[in-house]
């Protein structure tokens, strides 16, 4: 008998989770209100279209250039420490931006300006903030803390657009720059209450440019990776023209007001946050290719009723159907990344998710702008639509997997290195040799096996690797891998999962001789010396 689908709202039973998740909407209501307020601001500043989509552009092109930096930040440091100054840093960028905006002093340069710095905080802040949530729940419950973290956004999205609308039109822009800066206390508050558990490691911390290197081999050696980063770039690069033209369709095409603007903004978020409790009955039924597959088309539908409905209601109604594909899409992809990652890579992964989203919604976002300007909306949002089928039909190859049914809790059972004396950290490199002896009538079998055990080994630091088998003896199998240091093969040691331990388990199984497989360690006599291979990664 299948079980129920989880409720969204469980993981709310954690106080920890409850108080930051409550503090995180109500600083995302400010973050909206603020984007209504840019948006429109710019469209009295300026008529192009190209200008107005910079506004998006400014706010996603910071976690192009810094996401990889900050995702090795919050795996390197404190990530409580790293959300406190983020945070204090989006509240000064947002009160300036009102000062200046009270003082009658904006200009587009100086809107565009302000809108990067916060873009700035944004972009250190979101894979240390996305990282946390292991911590904040047990394992079996972190789905539905991913999708209760969408769920609060895109609530925020409900009704910070139509609050911002009413403050814009009541109060001017200025008001909701203000009011954003102050919505990011109540978080800070929650932040700085927090006595989060100190991570112990008898390795010294690894170095920041390693750390980077670390995370982008980590992903670029994990297909079911690889697969969100190609299916989640094509949709975002291809539906951030619903987002970067709307503020002109609402004035330009509707000939309506900042109310109106909110109330259309507000209506995505509606649609996102009711999906969200169709989303799991929807997952348990079908497969989560299926469901993004059709939540796409469904957001294709959205961007062509912007280019050819006028009627106010059915485009309401448009934007709320484009919202819940939004989330059902995005959601998806979120979590079938985030199930997959171990915590020790978690933040850097992350990070490069975040990389390739930005990326596209930034490109996206000044194409479909620069398009608008040139032949008009109507044709900027059929070819974005179009695209988005397109894109859909080329990526339909890269299959979306959940890890949800991995362990990828640290093994802690790697046994240590046996070595005669202690080398020093940074000697290097490495060359591990893992001498198996395998009955020939189950090679193929073997070598499978060794081929998920070679993305193991790339993924954890090794930067070479292969299998041979002996001429003279068909029975005996060597491993070689290479590593760049000494320390970074005892972090391998570290990062181990429990379900790369139970890959070694099967391996072993093969093994037509009693006992673990023999081991032996070859250091270069000096740093840099080693086999004529592809030259190492500097030590992380």
């Amino acid at each position: 008998m299948t079980s129920p689908p989880k409720s969204p709202w469980r993981p709310l039973r954690y106080p920890l989770l409850r108080s930051l998740w409550i503090a995180s909407v109500a600083s995302n209501v400010g973050t909206w209100l603020q984007s209504v307020g840019a948006s429109w601001m710019m469209t009295t500043l300026t008529p192009s279209s190209t200008q107005v989509a910079l506004v998006q552009v400014a706010t996603s092109l910071p976690m192009f250039l810094l996401a990889l930096p900050s995702g090795a930040l919050a795996d390197v440091m404190d990530r409580r420490r790293l959300l406190v100054v983020t945070q204090s840093w989006m509240l000064a960028s947002a009160a300036g931006l009102a000062l200046v905006s009270a003082l009658g002093g904006v200009t587009p340069g100086l809107l565009l300006l302000f809108t990067f710095l916060l873009g700035l905080g944004t972009a250190f802040n979101g894979p240390a903030w996305q990282a946390i949530l292991p911590e904040l729940v047990p394992r079996e419950d972190l789905p539905e803390a991913i999708v209760l973290n969408s769920v609060g956004f895109n609530i925020a999205r409900a009704a910070g657009p139509a609050l911002g609308g009413l403050i814009v039109a009541a109060a001017g822009p200025s008001a909701t720059f203000a009011l954003n800066a102050a919505s990011f206390l109540g978080v800070l508050l929650v932040l700085w209450r927090w006595k989060r558990p100190v991570e112990q490691s008898v390795l010294p911390a690894e170095r920041f440019l390693g750390a980077m290197q670390t995370g982008v081999r980590y992903v670029r050696h994990a297909p079911e990776l690889i697969a969100v980063l190609w299916r989640g770039s094509a949709f975002v690069f291809c539906g951030s023209a619903l987002w970067a033209l709307l503020p002109v369709v609402a004035r330009v095409e509707l000939g309506r007001g900042p109310g109106a603007y909110g109330l259309l903004l507000g209506l995505l978020g509606v649609g996102a946050v009711t999906a969200a409790f169709v989303l799991p009955r929807l997952k348990r039924n079908n497969s989560t290719d299926l469901v993004v597959i059709v939540a796409t088309l469904v957001f294709a539908g959205g961007m062509l009723a912007l280019a050819f409905i006028r009627n106010f209601p059915l485009v309401l109604f448009a934007m709320l159907l484009s919202g819940g594909a939004w989330l059902s899409a995005l959601s998806s992809m979120n979590v079938a990344f985030q199930t997959s990652l171990p915590a020790w890579v978690r933040a850097r992964a992350l990070s490069v998710y975040l990389l390739t989203f930005y990326a596209g919604l930034s490109a996206g976002s000044a194409l479909w702008g620069l398009l608008a300007d040139h032949f008009g909306l109507r044709i900027s949002l059929i070819a974005a639509a179009a695209t988005t089928v397109v894109a859909l039909l080329v990526t339909a190859r890269f299959h979306l997997r959940s890890g949800e049914g991995l362990n990828l809790s640290p093994s802690r059972q790697w046994p240590a290195p046996i070595v005669a004396h202690e080398p020093e950290p940074d000697r290097g490199p490495v060359l591990v040799n893992v001498e198996y002896e395998v009955d020939p009538a189950q090679a193929e079998e073997f070598s499978a096996a060794m081929r998920e055990l070679r993305r193991s080994r790339l993924r954890d630091g090794a930067y070479e690797w292969g299998l041979f088998t002996d001429a003279s003896e068909p029975n005996h199998h060597v491993e070689q891998y290479l590593v760049a240091s000494w320390i970074e093969h005892l972090r391998q040691h570290e990062r181990e999962t429990v379900a790369d331990r139970e890959l070694k388990r099967r391996i072993r199984t093969f093994q037509t001789e009693p006992g673990p497989p023999k081991v032996r360690y070859l250091i270069a006599e000096r740093p840099g010396d080693g086999p004529p291979l592809s030259p190492p990664a500097p030590p992380a």
